[in-house]
């Protein structure tokens, strides 16, 4: 297979919402340039990127799939994506490695609420991007309103090239930088190529002069040109146009019918005369501060956007390669762990197809397998202490479940399959909680878990049960209350005594020291929970023998691992021991642990004990015409509103929210918003439970250890 270089290799990838026509649009591009001489289609699940099952089960695609096709002399680097922010990861590594974004957009609905989801990623990377508006030949189509809101979304830097128009019953498209008519047959397929008709060149000529001018901005000499002659030829149009993509300046705007074959011909001709290539983009930064450059004669270093488990083939490991050239059996080193890898075997991959080739060199993509060390984000370089390129930061998940097998024995099963699908898809979050003792797994959202449901027990043969996650609680108290209990048990022989008197109070930092007591020690102890014990001994003549406090100690901490409401932690509590009685014969450590367990448990219960429960900060990013929508939800939430900003035609919104409002909260802030409001969390302490939600957790416990 030709290996091309890094000036004729160019990598986009195709991004819209659910339905705009992507997969069918790579399709039709393959078939443009004779790769495959049948296209295939979504409904007869036969399309060359939408392979696998889960795929064809849902009609759409799940998975970001890597294409490649070949288009006068120009190497094309397809990656498409599926249209659900439930699968941004995969959309977001799609975006990272591709130097141009082409965004398909639905004719008949305009850049709509998936089409702003997507764009505010595309928007933080600063990529070069096109817009495309498919099913122009739909009698539902409208033309005028895509434009026109999608200038509402990306602003007046849209500039259009094409424009559809009906001409004596045919489909035709009026291309604004060649001045021609591409006019169409019933079917599709390659257009009649005639000129503007007369009545449509005073709009074609006015939209072609908005073009030269957007395109004279982006560069000094471009600008002279412009003065002087007062328009620009092709040659310098093109050029205009590349500068304005690669500052993010200019986004030229094409029409197709990806379905039949409209327009894709002249679209893939554009990407590959003006669209950024590989060697035009900026170097990589790396986290250690150094930038690689992408440079053919440069040390080998490969970024690793993509793993996928086949059955088939084990792990497929997919690589841009960022510096210098990768050949068959090279010896690279990870970055990250300092392991050696060796690619025994180099592909492109044109969905499940695999084709081997020799040598891959800088801005190609191209995958290989059974590599032991590597997973998404890492570097392979050249040498071990190489820089790592700056990996992918993923979101958040936005749904958090416990999960478990159905059977015991499938517990190890469960984990190894967990692990094996999170090193693929790092938006798949799994955590350990030792406290409530859960395994608990963050996705995207409902169709995200689903897909891991489906990995789970059609890849990995296992089932599991997926629950809301249990809440961490913390019990503490509200005022001060005194106990004592005494502990005697006589089996014959030496038996077990002692009694303990103590006093206990809220505990908070500064506090005075407690009065009407004869301090004698004190003891601060940082729970591993997070708050404090402080324990104090007030022992006056005697009456319990200092060396039997540390057990007294440890039978109150063996209470505070799981308090009397709950079962769960308590914290910030200072007691007070101050009087007791002993046997010279019968008093030993046991005694006094389990004696000191029992007076502060009632303590704990006189003292108006508390639960407190976690509370998260949240961050939201809303709408502005959707701001009272989500505030009635946050109250009804018991989100406590902390402050209001302005970005753009969004409020930024931050607020404290019990950990235990978030099970939903994902789902219900995506149907009051549509999907367009996002949000970040991250621990924020512990607060008082209200009452009457205490009460029924109280009552829930009860029931459960009954």
């Amino acid at each position: 297979m030709k290996v091309f270089d890094n000036k004729h290799i160019k990598n986009v990838a195709f991004v819209g919402t659910h339905r705009s026509g992507k997969t069918t649009l790579s399709e039709t591009m393959l078939y443009e340039a004779g790769l495959i001489n049948r296209r295939g289609s979504v409904e007869q699940q036969n399309t060359v990127s939408d392979y696998h099952e889960f795929e064809h089960q849902r009609g759409a695609s799940v998975f970001a799939t890597p294409l490649h096709t070949e288009w006068r002399n120009y190497k094309i680097n397809i990656i498409d994506t599926p249209g659900l922010d439930d699968f941004i990861g995969e959309i977001m590594s799609s975006i990272r490695v591709a130097d141009t974004i082409v965004t398909v957009i639905n004719a008949k609905h305009g850049a709509d609420i998936g089409t702003e989801i997507i764009w505010n990623y595309v928007d933080k990377y600063h990529k070069p991007t096109l817009f495309v508006i498919n099913k122009i030949d739909s009698e539902k189509a409208n033309f005028e309103h895509s434009v026109n809101s999608l200038k509402e979304l990306v602003g007046n830097n849209t500039v259009l090239i094409q424009y559809p128009k009906v001409i004596d019953g045919a489909q035709c498209i009026i291309d604004v930088l060649k001045m021609k008519c591409y006019k169409f047959g019933p079917e599709g397929g390659k257009p009649e190529k005639l000129a503007i008709p007369e009545n449509e060149l005073d709009y074609a000529n006015h939209l072609h002069n908005e073009l030269v001018e957007k395109a004279a901005e982006n560069d000094e000499e471009l600008m002279e040109l412009y003065f002087d002659k007062g328009t620009l030829n092709e040659d310098e149009l093109r050029q205009g146009i590349k500068l304005g993509m690669l500052n993010h300046d200019v986004f030229p705007v094409f029409c197709v019918s990806a379905l039949k074959d409209m327009g894709t011909g002249r679209l893939m001709g554009f990407i590959d005369n003006v669209a950024p290539a590989a060697a035009d983009l900026k170097p990589e930064q790396t986290i250690e501060g150094d930038m690689i450059a992408p440079k053919v004669d440069g040390d080998t270093s490969l970024f690793i956007f993509k793993t996928i488990y086949q059955p088939n083939l084990g792990l497929l490991t997919f690589f841009k390669v960022m510096s210098g050239e990768v050949n068959v059996n090279d010896k690279l080193f990870n970055t990250r762990t300092g392991e050696s890898e060796t690619l025994n075997q180099l592909y492109i991959m044109d969905g499940k197809e695999k084709h081997s080739v020799q040598k891959l060199t800088v801005g190609d993509i191209g995958a290989t397998t059974k590599l032991k060390y590597t997973e998404t984000n890492d570097t392979l370089a050249t040498k071990a202490e190489a820089g790592t390129i700056k990996p992918i930061k993923f979101p958040q998940p936005r749904l958090v479940k416990s999960i478990t097998a159905e059977t015991n024995t499938e517990e190890e099963k469960l984990s190894d399959a967990l692990k094996r699908i999170h090193s693929q898809d790092l938006t798949v979050d799994l955590n350990y909680n030792s406290e409530t003792k859960q395994t608990l797994v963050g996705t995207q959202g409902e169709l995200h878990l689903a897909t891991l449901k489906w990995l789970l027990e059609h890849v990995y043969d296992v089932k599991a049960n997926f629950e809301n996650p249990k809440i961490s609680y913390r019990e503490t108290i509200q005022r001060s209350a005194t106990a004592n209990y005494r502990h005697k048990k006589q089996s014959g022989g030496s038996g077990q005594f002692g009694q303990v008197h103590l006093k206990v109070e809220p505990y908070y930092e500064g506090m005075p020291e407690p009065e009407g007591f004869s301090l004698r020690g004190k003891e601060v102890v940082d729970l591993p929970w997070e708050g404090k014990l402080v324990f104090y001994n007030c022992i006056v003549g005697g009456v319990i023998d200092q060396r039997y406090l540390p057990s007294i100690m440890k039978g109150i901490l063996e209470v505070m691992e799981s308090g009397p409401l709950t079962d769960s932690y308590i914290r910030d509590v200072r007691v007070m021991v101050y009087d007791g009685k002993m046997h010279a014969v019968d008093s030993n450590d046991i005694s006094f642990k389990i004696a000191g367990s029992h007076a502060f448990k009632e303590a704990f219960l006189n003292a108006n004990p508390k639960l407190l429960e976690p509370t998260e900060q949240m961050t939201l990013r809303v709408p502005e015409t959707m701001v009272g929508n989500v505030m009635t939800e946050l109250q009804s939430r018991r989100a406590i509103i902390q402050g209001i900003e302005t970005e753009a035609h969004y409020q930024i919104l931050k607020c404290i929210i019990p950990s235990a409002e978030l099970s939903d909260f994902s789902s219900q802030l995506r149907s009051v918003t549509q999907g367009r409001a996002t949000y970040t969390t991250k621990f924020d302490g512990y607060a008082p439970v209200p009452n009457h939600i205490q009460k029924e957790l109280i009552k829930k416990e009860q029931v459960l250890t009954v």
